[in-house]
């Protein structure tokens, strides 16, 4: 059975984008660009909902041709247009990058996908992992929180039916004030 992880950087007010999808307030350091890369290479396949999905699809395939790159955004572009995705949209209509579109039940797919074997899953998009939270389909949740108050716009955290109880897997302060956490979901 695969391990499905939700990780993305947060506002200290739970927020994954501010107030008209603004992220400019997110941009990593180098060190936690490093840990998300870390996280990409640990990954076999990546989970989108559709607006993830168009922002992440609008940068990272050219990513590495772009003038002043870095090694290590060379690397994260090519592990991240190589590696299997799976986008869930019903607005989306054509995925490329070794990536498949699914319109139907993300639940029920998501939930065949941990059933196989293979390596760790991400989840990513606010929509698509708070239907796997309610479904208790989560097992880590990865918070890069960061010293920044947004006020509003798109929680990292879904409405839920019934608690879900975490265990602290791992903490940690980066440069700039941010705040890495890993939980577990208690089962």
């Amino acid at each position: 059975m695969r391990k499905l992880i939700y990780g993305m950087n947060v506002s200290l007010d739970g927020y994954i984008a501010a107030p008209g999808d603004d992220i400019g307030w997110s941009v990593p350091s180098d060190e936690l660009f490093q840990f998300w890369s870390a996280q990409l290479r640990a990954t076999e396949l990546s989970l989108y909902g559709g607006k993830l999905w168009q922002t992440m699809s609008s940068h990272w395939p050219t990513a590495d041709q772009q003038p002043g790159v870095t090694p290590a955004e060379v690397e994260f572009a090519r592990r991240w247009r190589d590696m299997a995705k799976v986008v869930f949209s019903s607005t989306v209509d054509k995925v490329d990058w070794n990536t498949r579109l699914v319109t139907g039940d993300a639940v029920a797919e998501i939930t065949r996908l941990k059933a196989e074997d293979g390596g760790p899953m991400d989840i990513g998009g606010a929509t698509l992992a708070g239907a796997a939270m309610r479904a208790g389909l989560i097992d880590e949740y990865v918070l890069a929180t960061a010293p920044v108050l947004v006020g509003g716009g798109t929680p990292f955290f879904a409405a839920l039916d019934s608690w879900v109880n975490l265990n602290l897997v791992e903490t940690r302060t980066l440069p700039g004030g941010v705040i890495l956490t890993r939980y577990g979901t208690r089962r």
